[in-house]
Order: C-alpha cells, then structure tokens, then sequence
C-alpha cells in the first residue's frame, strides 16, 4: 500500500465524504484521485466530491458528512443549528415525520459550495444570524450526530436561532412548545446573547416566552442591557398585542397568561 493510499485510509472511514481541496492540501492531486476512483478506493459523488466506500458499498454520506466536510476540511464557518441542535441534544420533543430537518448556521448559503446547497436528496434550512455576532468558544459545542463529532450551536443560541426564525422557518406554536422544555439554559449565556443582538424583535420575543414558562433562569436576567428599541412590532398576523414587550402573539397565549393571574 503506497504512503498516499495509506494516509488516505487512515484519515477518512468507510462513508466518509472527501473533497478535492483537502486532498489537494494533503498532497493527494487531481490525476491521483481520478486513479484511486477507477481502482475503486474512492467514489465520485459530483466533481472534485468523494467518498470512500464501504466493504459492501452500501455506506454512502448523508448530511453529517456533508456538514463535517465543509467544517473541517473547507474550514467554513458552519454548524448544526436551530431545531436540529435541540433536536440532537435531546431537547426536542418532536418526532420527526419524513425526511429530518437539517438547520445549517451560516452568515450567507451563497458561501457554501454548490455540491452542499446541492447534496443528493437534501433540503437544508439556513440561519442566517444576520443581526448577531457569533462568538465560536462561547456559542458553539462539538456534539455527536450519527458517530460523527459535528459543530452545533449550544442550547441557547439554538433557542435564539429558532426564535429568530419564527415565520421563516417555524411557526410561533412550535417555537414556544419548544422553549418549554428548555429550564435549564444558562442566563449568563442568555445574557450575552441578547446583548449581542440588534434584532430587537427576536429579543423581544425571546424574553416573552421565557417569561410565559416562567423559567428559573428568566429572573437572573437583565433586561436593562438588552436592545429592545421602540414602537410596536408584528410577529404573528392577526395576534393579539402583548402590552409588556409590545409584539403580536398568538390569542391563546395572552389569553392563558390572563387566567394565570385571574386562577
């Protein structure tokens, strides 16, 4: 077995998506890749996309790979996020029916590669965190996602990616059915989320609905330091207005506040 051979079975497994660019890097060129394709060490998926198959040829890369690949061999800013980082956290409670929904971060898709907005039999769901600074050693954690170490957001930058995508991406209903299990996020890491973030609607939003479960961890929080601007703001159409942080809710949820306080 020659060293490039070598060196390319220790450093990939069965399954594992290989791009061109980090073979390139590594001294594998693009002549030696299409060799190792014809003598079966590699598979072509699209141009200068790889994968090394299986004993059985039945381990093709899902979406793990693909988000793996473009982390760490293109060394894009990218990560597992919003309702697919509480979902693989074991924060979710939803069962997904059909093909799972993958929440990719990334300031814009446009930078991604086309072979991953492309990847066979895959629909992404793209965050963009538009109006906040993410800061990777405080908002990011490597999780294990089908035996694959991936890039995620932390619980609460996931909750924020969830609020932030209410009408895009999710419904109000399930953005607060899910900000009911989470009692146990950190109000430090809230804190410097909120204070990071010019959007004020998200931080608005946010804050009514750690309020609405009233979670522990809501009470440590200094609203004081959080940009929530001026002036009203439509979240859901035809909501009704919650007086506090002036945004559009769902009817049920004021509602249900109100028998709180009347029980």
């Amino acid at each position: 077995m020659s060293l490039k051979i070598n060196w390319l079975v220790t450093h990939t497994s069965p399954g594992a998506l290989v791009l061109q660019q980090w073979l390139t890097e590594n001294g594998i060129s693009y002549s030696l890749a299409q060799k190792y394709t014809k003598s079966g060490w590699l598979m072509k998926l699209s141009s200068g996309v790889y994968y090394r198959p299986s004993a059985n040829g039945d381990s093709k890369p899902d979406w793990t790979e693909a988000l793996q690949a473009t982390d760490i061999q293109l060394r894009l800013p990218v990560h597992l996020a919003g309702l697919g980082s509480l979902t693989h956290q074991g924060l979710s409670h939803y069962l997904s029916v059909g093909k799972e929904q993958v929440w990719v971060g990334v300031k814009s898709k446009q930078s991604l590669p086309k072979w991953f907005r492309e990847f066979p039999d895959q629909n992404w769901f793209y965050c963009g965190n538009h109006k906040l600074e993410i800061v990777p050693e405080k908002d990011l954690k490597v999780i294990m996602v089908k035996g694959k170490a991936l890039k995620a957001s932390c619980p609460e930058l996931a909750a924020y990616e969830v609020v932030d995508a209410i009408g895009k991406l999710i419904s109000f209903e399930h953005a607060a059915e899910l900000f009911q299990g989470l009692v146990n996020l950190s109000p430090r890491k809230v804190q410097s989320l909120l204070e990071r973030s010019r959007s004020v609607q998200t931080n608005r939003v946010f804050l009514f609905l750690c309020h609405f479960y009233d979670h522990q961890w809501v009470q440590r929080l200094d609203e004081t330091k959080i940009g929530l601007g001026s002036g009203k703001r439509q979240v859901v159409e035809k909501g009704r207005l919650d007086e506090r942080y002036q945004i559009t809710v769902p009817e049920k949820f004021l509602a249900k506040q109100e028998e709180q306080r009347n029980g």
